[in-house]
């Protein structure tokens, strides 16, 4: 019997990524969107050349009504959920000065209450049979990054407490959070063009790898965490950013 993943934001990414790792090893995966259908369909018609069964479905992490009918229709079509990768965050950048409570307020509904409540949703199913938890969270969460994203920073710092917390629920789920540096997935991308190629230049410099991460990297760790082979690893942040200012 296939287990089976459900990854929230897969239609891009690192998200996109884990989905791609997970089906090649033979897991069921549920792919979650909000704004790229298309691009979903794309990775659902990709990963099912491995074999397994993919399901395509929206979810706004902002709207708790969606949160609860999803994880409602995957256990409907699986049975089950065996392991919650967190994957949705964002982010927004502005001068200090110009921050306020609703900027403050966007960021936390997705990044933090959104991650919550899917998550205390998963768990009601989870917590007697067993399962895996692996939240995305940033290197920015524990290393001074950038004043102007502050709003993101203290969010994914707030899913580093939800990860340690949430590690000593029931001995049935392991939880980890993973904490990525910069990794080239197609936002940054765009980004690093519109700045001529020096947003890479120039943050490489900061990476004693002398890189951006793939987003398969990424994937990579996740997907460690969520085999057999991490069963004694709990509550832990795991940082995946090349050596970033060490």
């Amino acid at each position: 019997m296939k287990k089976i993943v459900l990854v929230t934001g897969s239609s891009k990414g690192i998200g996109a990524a884990c989905v791609k790792k997970f089906a090649s090893n033979n897991y069921d995966v549920v792919i979650t969107y909000k704004d790229d259908l298309d691009n979903a369909l794309r990775i659902k018609e990709e990963v099912e050349s491995f074999g397994i069964h993919a399901v395509v479905i929206h979810l706004d992490l902002a709207d708790e009504k969606e949160i609860n009918n999803v994880v409602g229709a995957v256990i409907k079509h699986f049975g089950r959920i065996d392991v919650l990768v967190n994957n949705v965050g964002i982010e927004s950048s502005s001068d200090f000065f110009d921050k306020s409570k609703e900027s403050f307020e966007k960021i936390f509904n997705v990044n933090v209450y959104g991650t919550f409540l899917i998550t205390k949703k998963v768990l009601e199913k989870m917590h007697n049979v067993g399962g895996k938890i692996i939240n995305i969270s940033s290197n920015n969460s524990t290393t001074a990054g950038d004043i102007n994203t502050l709003e993101y920073d203290m969010s994914k710092a707030s899913i580093n407490a939800f990860t340690k917390d949430l590690a000593k629920l029931t001995p049935n789920v392991n939880v980890n959070a993973v904490l990525p540096g910069w990794v080239l997935t197609e936002k940054v991308d765009k980004l690093n063009k519109e700045l001529d190629g020096k947003l890479v230049e120039e943050e490489s410099k900061n990476i004693s790898l002398g890189r951006f991460a793939t987003p398969e990297e990424i994937a990579n760790v996740v997907y460690f965490l969520a085999s057999d082979e991490a069963s004694y690893i709990n509550g832990e942040l795991i940082t995946v950013d090349g050596g970033y200012k060490i």
